[in-house]
């Protein structure tokens, strides 16, 4: 029934016409609930299909349990991995203690560890190849994003992303082939000569070394900095370009202060996720870095790393302790890693002092 019906018809020429103020909530009353009476009779698509999905408290309270599952996990996973580390790692803990970690030998056949070598030779390999990929990729990702000509701009980026996707033991053969003779041949003389007298380009150079681990780490770990730099320099506004131009700043200065600043944060996770790479890194460095337990100031000397380590003498270890050595190793790799991340939200925080990042 049409709701023009179901109202009584009044006159409004009559007195008793005139609504009284008491009397309009009524008939707003009445009005509202014969419109609810249609919409029970007739209910719209949309209520009918809300009515057929049912109840979704039920839904609401089992997605966000299924998501906590999902973020405990992670927790779960980090303190499993730790409890395994520390229960095989047990035998080398209660034989050396804490000074595994701060001795030099590596005796697998009279039983005498220590994993020193091991944790310099990854911190001299990984803080070189930083020192050497962060620049040439902070030149790629502001030449890609600021620079670049449009035609050019998706050739290079898809060709310096398909270096992320090469496997390390291509990187290690093409080192083996082609960057250990060079070392050994060109540039390993070109730095003695030069920089000699420092004492970090020294004694004999075979070609293999930390140095050439270094360099390797360096073009591995290039791709991911440069990329993840790329993407975050682009997501700055353009209003930010266009502001600090308007102020008269040259091109280097828009970089410089309304890119580069308000994308620092971003940098520094990038940078800190090539450091996770180069920390990690196992194949291509066991193939180029000489795989030898010993602590030299010479870059140009034969090294070894805690993952390298692992990857060349796991398959060997047949005695308890030694195969408990091993697992300890790892166990430092494990702290190696929760310190590095430390000291990076601590430089974080010094970037920032202490503020979110803002764009200004």
């Amino acid at each position: 029934m049409p709701l023009s019906e179901t109202i009584p018809q009044m006159d409004s020429s009559t007195p008793s016409a005139k609504a009284t103020p008491l009397q309009a909530p009524a008939i707003l009353n009445f009005v509202t609930a014969a419109e609810s009476v249609d919409e029970e009779r007739d209910p719209s698509p949309i209520r009918q299909y809300l009515s057929t999905c049912g109840n979704g408290a039920f839904a609401d309270k089992t997605f966000a349990s299924v998501m906590l599952i999902c973020a405990l996990s992670i927790f779960a996973i980090v303190l499993f991995i730790f409890t395994i580390l520390v229960a095989r790692s047990r035998p080398s803990l209660a034989q050396f203690g804490f000074g595994f970690f701060t001795r030099s030998a590596w005796d697998p056949v009279s039983g005498d560890f220590g994993a020193l070598p091991f944790i310099f030779g990854t911190l001299a390999t990984s803080l070189l190849a930083l020192a050497m990929a962060v620049p040439l990729a902070l030149g790629v990702a502001i030449f890609l994003s600021e620079l670049c000509p449009a035609k050019l701009r998706a050739p290079i980026s898809f060709l310096t992303e398909l270096l992320a996707a090469i496997p390390s033991v291509v990187y290690g053969l093409w080192a083996v082939f082609v960057l250990v003779p060079i070392m050994r041949d060109q540039l390993g003389p070109f730095l003695y000569k030069i920089l000699g007298w420092t004492g970090f380009f020294e004694g004999s150079n075979f070609g293999v070394g930390l140095l050439t681990a270094s360099i390797i780490l360096a073009i591995m770990i290039l791709p991911i900095i440069s990329s993840i730099t790329r993407d975050i320099m682009q997501a700055v506004p353009t209003s930010q370009r266009e502001a600090v131009l308007a102020l008269g700043a040259t091109r280097w200065e828009m970089i410089r202060t309304g890119v580069l600043r308000n994308a620092r944060i971003g940098i520094v996770g990038a940078i800190i996720l090539g450091l996770g790479r180069a920390l990690g890194e196992t194949m291509a460095v066991t193939m180029v870095i000489g795989n030898h337990p010993d602590i030299s100031k010479s870059l140009f000397a034969p090294g070894y790393t805690l993952a390298s380590v692992i990857a060349n003498e796991f398959s060997e270890a047949t005695g308890d302790m030694y195969l408990s050595a091993l697992i300890e190793i790892g166990l430092a790799l494990f702290i190696v890693t929760i310190i590095v991340n430390a000291i990076a939200r601590a430089l974080v925080w010094a970037v920032t002092r202490g503020a979110p990042a803002r764009v200004h």
